[in-house]
């Protein structure tokens, strides 16, 4: 008599919806309405769960075990191995394989589809290749023998963990692909996958509830007459993950628990190519990074949001971080290093006395404004330009949800920030000298918050006569450095222009990556801090201040500054020629050390997320803009100009309307600025 066991492929450590199979439908787990269902099979002999051999999966095993069904424990990656073990196990001679998120899988079928398999002397039959039932039918049956030989044949990893790739691709004479439907169905989601897809079944479910025992067909039936059923998990495709790398996997589970999917708006991969960037990063050195796949790609984008301007994991910086950690990062004493930092940055700006380090950039804005508000007496901000997330800033979008419109990132909502500070921080725009008068006749502004520059190069008449209209109305003046700092100069930018503020912050660059930021300003406004508590515990531990010493040590030996500059401008000269060349019209902006472009055109996101698009294809990080680093050499600027100019050629050909862009994305058109995750 021939043995026939379903092997049901079943964990808890789903990456995009944990713990599935344990989720509840009606009164019953997902794992239990799927044994029942199956249960039905007028030809199975047995039934064995495969579960990875695991603490974290312990639950499962416990759950099953009370339910009264067979478990079986194996390897967690080597699931082939797992299968042909439980097969082992089981004594089985056939085996059909279930995996745990097909809870509609349908015993009629494999009944039907086991009558073919034994009828005709398959190997292997299934009904996934090619697919014409509904994604979450699915249903293979093998024989022990061709188990068997993947077992001892199959290397690749991907054989490994997705069981029958190997007998697919080396078993050809003996495999049956079986399609029962005239209509093909496969675009049907009816499988578990994520959060979607769990309201979809659910759905299904309560449709025939209390019976849990429909047909697939049933099933199709009930669907044509609830078509908002069906719109519940359609925005997915068929077996997506096989064609997603592991950084897109991870940031699925991230949405599902970190709100925004990401500690940084900037760092979303929505910012860049939706559904396709890779994520999160395994290592970064130099200008590379690779990714959880182990693909290298070249760095020619924001060189982690410009924090990294010596590039990645430089040698000397790392071994001093590394030797402050060997001796100890955080004491009950105060970290010296410290004090040498406040000295080093205060004899590079000898307009500044005193020195309050923190770890983020927005958290400098904040320190600054709070010491300028206890310094003046007055609460009121005038701003221009972008300084963070804080409470203070946004509360310019108070009065008008617009206000911050040109300051980096539209659409910057005001939930959760106090009505009570409306009318408290005013915007105005670079350049606009009489804007910013007008503001500040009001009376009870002590502030001017802004950046030197950002889009453009430093408007010296403007920023001069800022510095004295501050002066005339005892105003206190604040440079937001952190993205501009050391770019252009070893230390502020506005060394460059011969305008000082009163107090100036920086950050991004000052610690290569690690996290460091300062605020320096005139010893009079500075000593305001001693009357308003401003304090934190992390902002005394050794690290940052280390990485910061010697980032500044190199800069200088190296004059950093000057070679990203060139660097930029050589980059910049290209890329205009490059357009010029092939006719297509492009505005720069920003500093040659941070610097981008824009295609002229209302589908300028769309070109700039084909251009990453392909770019990515091509091993590079690269849209329309660049923080450039040292490591940013002439061969790697080569290398970039060779991949980048065949997609300005391409990019020519959609805006003089010979191609259609939208025809040529693979995916979804990236964000401009804020926009809520679901």
């Amino acid at each position: 008599m021939t043995n026939i066991v379903a092997i049901v492929q079943a964990r808890l450590g789903s990456s995009r919806l944990p713990k599935k199979v344990l989720k509840k439908l009606e009164e019953r787990t997902v794992i239990q309405v799927l044994l029942d269902r199956l249960s039905k099979s007028e030809k199975l002999n047995a039934i064995v769960v495969a579960i990875p051999d695991t603490e974290k999966d312990i639950p499962l095993a416990e759950h099953l075990i009370q339910l009264g069904h067979d478990v079986f424990g194996g390897s967690e990656d080597d699931v082939l191995s797992r299968y042909y073990e439980a097969a082992l196990y089981s004594s089985a001679d056939v085996i059909v394989r279930i995996t745990g998120d097909c809870p509609l899988v349908d015993s009629q079928l494999l009944d039907v589809m086991l009558e073919s398999f034994l009828s005709n002397g398959y190997q292997y039959l299934s009904n996934v290749a090619p697919p014409t039932f509904p994604d979450g039918l699915d249903i293979e049956i093998f024989t022990f023998s061709a188990l068997k030989r993947a077992h001892n044949l199959a290397k690749d990893p991907g054989e490994r963990e997705h069981v029958t790739s190997f007998i697919r691709s080396n078993n050809n004479d003996g495999v049956g692909n079986y399609a029962l439907n005239d209509e093909n169905y496969s675009s049907l989601r009816w499988t578990l996958d994520n959060a979607e897809d769990l309201e979809f079944i659910r759905a299904a479910f309560k449709a025939f509830s209390p019976n849990v025992f429909f047909t697939w067909r049933e099933l199709l039936e009930r669907l044509r007459e609830l078509p908002n059923i069906v719109e519940l998990n359609s925005r997915y495709t068929r077996n997506e993950g096989k064609n997603m790398g592991s950084g897109q996997k991870l940031y699925r589970r991230a949405k599902q628990l970190i709100p925004g999917g990401t500690m940084l708006l900037k760092k979303r991969p929505e910012m860049f190519l939706p559904d396709k960037w890779p994520s999160y990063f395994s290592k970064s050195k130099g200008c590379l990074v690779w990714d959880l796949d182990g693909n290298k790609f070249v760095d020619m984008s924001i060189m982690g949001i410009g924090t990294n301007i010596l590039g990645y994991g430089h040698p000397e910086v790392d071994e001093a971080v590394i030797g402050a950690v060997a001796l100890g990062n955080m004491s009950t004493l105060n970290a010296p290093e410290e004090v040498y930092l406040a000295e080093k940055l205060l004899s590079m700006h000898p307009w500044a006395g005193m020195a309050r380090f923190a770890r983020s950039g927005g958290e400098a804005n904040a320190i600054a404004v709070r010491i300028a508000r206890a310094a003046t007496g007055k609460d009121g901000v005038a701003v221009c330009g972008y300084h963070g997330w804080h409470d203070w800033y946004l509360a310019t979008n108070l009065a008008d949800s617009e206000n911050l419109n040109k300051h980096l990132l539209p659409g910057l909502s005001t939930v959760g920030v106090p009505r009570n500070l409306a009318s408290s921080v005013f915007p105005f725009d670079y350049g606009d000298i009489a804007a910013l008068v007008k503001i500040v006749e009001r009376g009870d502004i002590g502030t001017i918050k802004m950046e030197v520059c950002r889009s453009t190069e430093p408007n010296v008449d403007f920023l001069r006569q800022v510095r004295a209209l501050a002066e005339k109305r005892g105003i206190v003046l604040i440079f937001d450095e952190c993205t501009s700092g050391f770019r252009a100069a070893y230390g502020g930018l506005h060394k460059n222009i011969g305008v000082d503020p009163d107090v100036a912050m920086f950050g991004k660059a000052l610690g290569n990556g690690y996290a460091v930021t300062a605020v320096i300003g005139k010893e009079a406004v500075m000593q305001a801090a001693q009357n308003t508590f401003i304090s934190s515990t992390f902002w005394t531990e050794r690290i940052g201040s280390v990485a910061a010493l010697k980032t500044l040590e190199v800069m200088e030996n190296e004059r950093v500054w000057q070679k990203i500059s060139a660097t930029g401008c050589a980059i910049k000269a290209r890329w205009q020629n490059l357009a010029d060349g092939v006719g297509l019209p492009i505005v720069q902006w920003g500093l040659p050390a941070l610097a981008g472009f824009s295609i002229d055109s209302e589908d300028n996101l769309k070109f700039k997320t084909f251009l990453t698009q392909e770019m990515l294809k091509k091993g590079f990080f690269a849209g329309n803009s660049i923080y450039v680093s040292s490591a940013h050499t002439d061969d790697v600027v080569e290398e970039y100009f060779c991949a980048v100019t065949p997609i300005f050629e391409i990019m020519a050909d959609c805006y003089h309307g010979n191609r259609n862009i939208d025809q040529l994305l693979d995916g979804p058109v990236c964000h401009s600025g804020f926009a809520r995750l679901n």
